[in-house]
């Protein structure tokens, strides 16, 4: 008998989960990490004894809940923790666990596959020392240590905020924040968020936070270069004062999330240009379902909307899958999810213009900047392609080979459309998107396959 399979086990794998098992069904769920919780909410080794209040800050409380949840779940389903699914064709997934290839068929699944970070490169991103904001989190939240010793925080973005406070309450040494969304746009931008004030208040505190703490926060501030040889020696940044240069040893950026996208990609789903995410993404209806009849789609890997709507999302998809496999599911509950969901899109709305995209990025990025370090393309690279006469991402690809190293565009594709579009002088919408391909992660040599 065909699974239904659940992919990811973060807020919203973990929802659904706990959904479908409520009404009787076991569902396996496939999750890249070694214990259950996502990004946002990762374990530490079972072996590590900080408390959930130092790990987790303000959301201690639905950390630990949503940890005991799958904890409990266990029996209950096939869990398959540290399980890659690296392709989907024709009903079924290719996963690889402690080094085995298998394929599970299924019959419906939940993609749940979260998000991670949108990088902007910039010259020297790639020194050792350089870390992306998620990477920083999973280095103090998973192994228990910081990225440096003088650490300095750049981009836009919640994310920005919160890993910053998390080291320096950690008790690392912050030098700077460097937030390239001016005050201004998120003054403007108050009055939308305050639809969820608990989720303004904390982000508002982390700011303040710092600031009383003595780590300088500077917006509208631009990340121009990161120096040294062997390793991280100082950045140069700007702000409307200036060019500064800061003396450091480590360096964490992003530009706020993406969502992971190419699981849906390969299973068929449809996608559209979404403008809020500034980001090609699955469609699919409030309840979760998606383009194709057996797939549906939930959490920030169909578009980010937080941990809270997450597990919302999560759980309205498991009742969608349930409702077209002939349960009678009653409407109140769904309608109040789909209700919540929408509550936090418009949140979302607020929170994309306080954290302005940087317009400007791709226009003052050097020819020598290394966008795509699989495969070693520069800016200048990409550009003389376009002025050759291509401009559609697939085809820029086949002639520089942007997006085809190890990571299939995943790091490099959001920035090397940035280019295209400002080169060609056309909107990043007309650029159009990546084509997923198998496998969507580097897989290890030597795989056993099972029979």
């Amino acid at each position: 008998m065909k699974a239904v399979v659940i992919i990811g086990a973060g807020p919203a794998g973990i929802r659904a989960a706990q959904t479908l098992v409520a009404h009787g069904v076991r569902p396996v769920l496939l999750d890249e990490a070694a214990r259950g919780g996502g990004q946002i909410y990762r374990r530490q080794p079972e072996n590590f004894k900080r408390s959930a209040v130092k790990l987790y800050g303000f959301e201690a409380r639905k950390a630990s809940a949503l940890h005991q949840t799958i904890d409990t779940l266990r029996g209950q389903l096939d869990y398959r923790p540290e399980t890659l699914v690296w392709n989907a064709e024709d009903g079924a997934l290719d996963t690889v666990h402690e080094g085995r290839a298998s394929r599970l068929e299924f019959s419906r699944v939940i993609v749940a596959t979260g998000a991670t970070d949108r990088i902007l490169p910039v010259s020297g991103w790639t020194l050792p020392g350089v870390y992306s904001l998620g990477a920083a989190q999973i280095a103090l939240k998973f192994q228990g240590c910081a990225i440096g010793e003088r650490v300095v925080f750049a981009g836009s973005g919640p994310l920005l905020y919160l890993v910053a406070y998390q080291y320096a309450k950690a008790g690392a040494k912050v030098l700077a924040v460097l937030d390239s969304s001016p005050f201004s746009a998120q003054a403007r931008a108050l009055p939308g968020l305050l639809s969820q004030p608990a989720t303004l208040a904390k982000g508002i505190y982390y700011r303040s936070w710092l600031t009383a703490h003595g780590i300088p926060v500077h917006q509208g501030a631009t990340l121009k270069r990161i120096n040294g040889e062997q390793r991280v020696q100082s950045v140069d940044w700007s702000n409307a004062k200036g060019e500064h240069l800061l003396d450091c040893d480590a360096v964490a950026f992003a530009h706020g999330l993406r969502s992971e996208t190419q699981l849906a990609d390969l299973l068929g789903c449809e996608f559209a240009w979404n403008p809020l995410n500034r980001a090609w993404l699955p469609q699919r209806d409030p309840a979760g379902r998606s383009s194709v009849a057996e797939v549906y789609l939930a959490g920030d890997g169909a578009g980010i909307m937080g941990a809270d709507a997450a597990e919302m999302a999560g759980e309205r998809a498991a009742l969608a899958l349930l409702e077209d496999i002939g349960y009678l599911i009653p409407p109140k509950h769904p309608d109040h999810l789909e209700r919540a969901l929408q509550r936090i899109g418009e949140f979302r709305n607020g929170l994309e213009r306080a954290f302005a995209f940087p317009e400007h990025w791709a226009s003052e990025t050097a020819d020598e900047v290394m966008v795509c370090r699989c495969e070693e393309v520069l800016a200048g690279d990409i550009r003389q392609v376009v002025r050759e006469g291509h401009w559609e991402i697939n085809r820029v690809k086949a002639h520089c080979r942007i997006g085809m190293g190890r990571c299939q565009g995943r790091m490099c594709g959001a920035a090397a459309a940035e280019i295209i579009a400002c080169e060609s002088r056309r909107p990043v919408s007309d650029i159009g998107r990546l084509r997923a391909q198998a496998p969507i992660k580097p897989l290890p040599f030597g795989l056993e396959v099972e029979a």
